[in-house]
């Protein structure tokens, strides 16, 4: 049987400000061009559907247009909550998803009452077990009082040992003569961040060795890192990364899905299908004079850019008028000012001027018109006092 696998949507998000909602639908709508060129009999979309807990009416209704979707034809669709997705919601949309095919899964729960989903593939008729384990915070697993009372590398324990057992009790009915899949959203220890994760949980407490999937499952697909990799285990592990760069830290990413194939008693077989759709992110760095004659060559890319000038009044804005789709721009480390520590000597004697004309020397401005600006907004505020 063939299967898509997929993650970390983040339907939602935006950059600097910029919604990113168009670009989204456009990564969202070829997922499902390409499902349905690979014939796929079943999707994992593997948590982080959203980018909050509480997403826009917007976001919702092309997270669940995608899902029909991909859904179209009677293809098997399950979809979990990452640490982005309001788990509740996803239960509570549980029963109408479920007339279209679509299994949603907002919370752990046990393999009889859903934490175990049984599929049939349409092009082989053979018969897939899906383990799924949504985002699991370690303040759910964990009691409140050992959290209290036990140090952090007690609690660590804890929460690899409470992911084992569910895991273990998960995939106890898996079969000879079944797929057998995980599907879970959390960090594997060594696992390549993305750039754009949310780190207070994915670090430390949160990272769990990839020995806790057992070793009977054919395939295991994760999301919560937005890296496209495999993890060494001793079954294949796989994250299929964020299909949008969300972040510029994740701009050198090859976005991805996962086409997997797999049979009984064999690992799968898995290949990468590029998603080619959003805009590019991209670090520039330049003097303005060098910025101005990229102008032409960045196209549509979302950009962040390091000047490799001193600062001084409106550069910012004469970047930004240069090179429009500029979402941020700051000073290059190297011609930043030096930072000091020391504090301008004061007295009763010293204008307030004079302060901020050491304040701005201090950071290697040297603007007169700033300095003038201050003088006259100083006069209109103290009436020339």
């Amino acid at each position: 049987m063939r299967i898509l696998h997929t993650a970390d949507w983040h339907v939602g998000k935006t950059l600097k400000g910029r919604s990113r909602l168009e670009e989204q639908e456009q990564v969202l709508r070829e997922i499902v061009a390409v499902a349905r060129e690979q014939e796929v009999d079943a999707v994992l979309v593997a948590g982080d559907l959203y980018d909050t807990a509480a997403p826009s009416a917007a976001a919702q209704t092309l997270v669940m247009r995608t899902l029909l979707g991909l859904a179209r034809g009677g293809t098997p669709v399950v979809a979990i909550a990452g640490n982005h997705d309001h788990g509740p919601t996803l239960d509570a949309y549980r029963p109408l998803a479920n007339a279209a095919d679509i299994t949603l899964v907002g919370s752990a729960r046990p393999a009889e009452k859903g934490g175990l989903v049984e599929i049939t593939a349409r092009s082989t008729g053979e018969r897939a077990r899906v383990a799924v384990l949504p985002f699991l915070s370690q303040r759910y697993a964990v009691k409140a009082a050992d959290l209290v009372t036990r140090t952090p590398g007690e609690n660590t324990s804890s929460y690899d040992q409470q992911l084992r057992d569910i895991l273990g009790a998960l995939t106890a009915g898996f079969g000879d003569d079944t797929v057998n899949l995980v599907m879970a959203h959390l960090t594997v220890l060594d696992g390549a961040f993305g750039g754009g994760e949310r780190a207070a949980q994915s670090i430390f407490e949160y990272a769990v060795p990839a020995t806790i999937f057992p070793v009977e499952a054919h395939y295991v697909a994760l999301g919560h890192l937005h890296r496209r990799q495999q993890m060494p285990a001793a079954c294949p592990v796989h994250y299929s990364g964020a299909p949008l760069a969300v972040d510029f830290g994740e701009q050198e990413n090859t976005p991805v899905v996962c086409i997997v194939d797999a049979r009984p008693g064999v690992p799968a077989k898995v290949t990468d299908v590029p998603i080619t759709s959003g805009r590019r992110l991209r670090t520039v760095r330049g003097s303005v004079a060098e910025l101005a004659a990229m102008a032409g060559e960045v196209g549509d890319d979302y950009l962040r850019v390091l000047v490799c000038e001193q600062a001084r009044a409106g550069l910012r804005e004469e970047v930004s008028g240069l090179l429009p789709n500029a979402l941020e721009v700051r000073i290059d480390p190297e011609f930043a000012a030096p930072v000091t520590v020391s504090r301008p000597a004061s007295g009763p004697e010293r204008h307030p001027s004079e302060l901020f004309g050491e304040y701005l020397r201090s950071r290697s401005i040297a603007d007169p018109r700033v300095e003038k600006l201050f003088a006259r907004l100083h006069d209109d505020v103290t009436g020339g006092a």
